[in-house]
């Protein structure tokens, strides 16, 4: 059986995906850090409306935790893979970069891009053996691309993601692989809750934030098999905001 990681996906953008995968009948490994009573929530509306969910706490950013979670499940799991990884774990320590302390410079750059490569090395090799290949989706952001001021941290290490998307989705792409980057701009998630909403819609050619659910039917489609032969691209999704 073929299922679906999504990490960080307890809440925002993690919790729509995983909500859309299991529509799309896909088995959910919910992984979350530390908020169990969100992770399961979601766990469990999955399971009201029919789909397969379960919980996998690790540190995104910790190599051992990832690689002791994930060698747990496909110790239980010897017949299943996982498919379909959604790279969607991240955080974000605003600050202008002169004012910035280390610490809030590597935690963000250590649970988007080290997070990223941990979690994609362990399960790209077991994708690869595979006939059916798998999908990976990696959740960027409109200020990996064009830069955000106050976010230098967050902005290097989305912009890095991206720069990491095309080139795995070179080395994956003969293994029936594919390797794309989903970059929202304003999201109505928890994420985005102490941003000045007012201000920052008059930014945005739509004039509003997106939802959570309108970025999860993007990873949905790039999870399925109508997009098959799409690999390295990077798919905004602001609603006019470049």
């Amino acid at each position: 059986m073929k299922y679906s990681l999504v990490t960080g996906g307890s809440r925002g953008l993690g919790r729509a995906v995983c909500i859309k995968l299991a529509q799309m009948g896909i088995p959910v490994i919910i992984n979350y850090q530390s908020n169990q009573q969100a992770a399961e929530e979601v766990r469990d509306i999955i399971i009201s409306n029919g789909g397969e969910a379960s919980l996998l706490k690790f540190n995104v950013a910790d190599k051992e935790e990832v690689s002791a979670a994930l060698e747990a499940w496909e110790k239980e799991h010897p017949n299943d893979y996982i498919a379909y990884l959604v790279n969607n774990a991240g955080i974000r320590r605003d600050n202008v970069m002169f004012m910035m302390p280390d610490e809030d410079w590597h935690s963000v750059i250590n649970t988007t891009l080290n997070g990223f490569f941990y979690v994609t090395r362990h399960l790209l090799p077991k994708m690869m053996m595979r006939k059916h290949g798998g999908r990976i989706v990696n959740m960027a952001s409109l200020s990996g691309l064009k830069g955000m001021a106050g976010q230098t941290n967050y902005s290097a290490a989305k912009a890095a993601l991206i720069g990491a998307t095309k080139a795995l989705a070179q080395e994956a792409a003969a293994r029936n692989v594919t390797v794309n980057a989903v970059a929202p701009g304003f999201i109505d998630t928890d994420m985005t809750k102490d941003l000045p909403q007012d201000e920052l819609k008059q930014l945005v050619p739509m004039k509003r934030f997106g939802k959570p659910e309108e970025v999860a039917a993007l990873v949905g489609f790039l999870c399925s098999d109508d997009s098959s032969y799409i690999t390295g691209e990077v798919i905004s999704i602001n609603g006019g905001l470049y």
